[in-house]
């Protein structure tokens, strides 16, 4: 096939693309400069990092080694940029729908202040689970070696500093920033979930904790366990509803396992085999396992 004719169907495609894109559909969103920056979020999760553990992600940018103004500099930048993708995401929100730039502005800026004040919390909140996983796992080496190599420890940063700003009501970006570590980690925690202190994940890979999930304090679970709904049929009718379990203090949930339902609890002190299933409430001190006949 020659250029001239390449060119010619490219141009019809692009032709039928153009006609596509007017067809009213969600997907069919042209007004790019007005929609969040998926890439400027990521970033933004990066230098969030740095800041809550600092001198473990190194910095490529800032060649400043004063801590102070290192700091200073990182936190306006990600003020600025955390404004702007809040400024625009806040349209997405029913009490902004068709507001103006300004006050749209005015809210990113509360906003964005409020979350980086709630770091100190997200960092005390860590310390204990970076305990957890020291405790909890004979094959770490030391502390630096869970923040550097643990994936589990990934998530679960990411996971907290996403939570605060949900629970400040910014939509989509803290879904971004955990989707950001699911798909570097394998472990999949909707910013939603509500999770208390020394939490730790081992292993990892396949976990689920899904949006309604309330977990206590001191609770270990393992690769490919799943917290979810036991049923998602009723789709936009179930929002807001407890969906996913509640597993209270001191539970250990091994590998495969999947607890399901809003109405689940799992009792304190509770060991959950693994490849266990369950749909129904266990009380306190139980040991459930799987049984192979």
């Amino acid at each position: 096939m020659d250029g001239k004719k390449i060119e010619q169907e490219i141009l019809e495609i692009t032709e039928e693309l153009i006609k596509d894109y007017k067809s009213d559909r969600a997907i069919d969103k042209m007004d790019t400069y007005h929609q969040p920056n998926k890439d400027s979020i990521i970033d933004i999760t990066k230098k969030l990092l740095r800041i809550v553990y600092p001198g473990y992600y190194r910095d490529h940018v800032y060649k400043v080694y004063n801590v102070e103004t290192n700091l200073n500099t990182l936190m306006e930048d990600v003020v600025y940029n955390l404004n702007k993708q809040i400024s625009l995401i806040l349209c997405y929100r029913p009490d902004f729908d068709g507001c103006c730039e300004e006050i749209c502005t005015t809210k990113a800026e509360e906003l964005s202040l409020a979350f980086l004040k709630k770091i100190p919390k997200v960092r005390a909140l860590l310390d204990t689970d970076l305990a957890a996983a020291f405790d909890g796992d004979p094959a770490a080496t030391s502390i630096d070696e869970i923040v550097f190599a643990y994936p589990g420890i990934l998530a679960i940063t990411i996971y907290r500093l996403a939570h605060e700003l949900y629970l400040l009501g910014v939509p989509i970006i803290p879904r971004i920033m955990t989707e950001y570590a699911h798909s570097n980690t394998g472990i999949d925690i909707h910013p939603g979930a509500t999770i208390g202190e020394y939490f730790f994940i081992d292993h990892g890979t396949g976990i689920v904790v899904g949006e309604t999930t309330v977990i206590g304090n001191n609770v270990k679970i393992y690769q490919g366990v799943t917290l979810g709904a036991l049923s998602t049929r009723g789709g936009q009718s179930l929002r807001g509803v407890r969906r996913h379990p509640t597993i209270e203090d001191n539970v250990t949930i091994y590998s495969n396992a999947s607890v399901l339902g809003g109405e689940t609890v799992i009792g304190h002190d509770s060991i959950i085999g693994g490849s266990t299933f369950i749909t129904e409430s266990v009380p306190p001190e139980s040991r459930i396992y799987y049984d192979v006949k």
